[in-house]
């Protein structure tokens, strides 16, 4: 069981209130807020479908640059002696830092 979906390249979280008997979720990696609800899957599918699309209809409407999640660029927060050891381990292996975060990630969530 998945608790995230995707459409038009956005990700959506899945969530469910017991105390309303509804599932909700929102999209995630942007900063505006797009929301959606359904009282069975399918209801939650094509609201979360819906909602995107007039997202992207909204902004074309106004003549936006609709935001992107994920547009492969983040800024990490770690302490300056991890981050001495980074870059002293990139560079005694002949890699940027951040050839060498991407491969860390890789090897983390198994692609590599």
């Amino acid at each position: 069981m998945s608790n995230t979906m995707e459409y038009s390249g956005y990700i959506g979280s899945v969530e469910f209130s017991e105390a309303d008997g509804v599932f909700f979720g929102k999209v995630m990696g942007v900063r505006v807020l797009i929301s959606y609800e359904g009282t069975t899957a399918k209801e939650l599918i094509d609201d979360f479908h819906g909602a995107v699309d007039d997202y992207l209809a909204l902004c074309e409407e106004n003549g936006i640059k609709p935001e992107k999640a994920y547009k492969s660029s983040f800024n990490v927060r770690v302490s300056p002696e991890l981050h001495r050891q980074a870059v002293t381990y990139a560079a005694a292996h002949q890699m940027t830092l951040n050839s060498f975060v991407e491969n860390a990630m890789r090897r983390s969530l198994g692609q590599g």
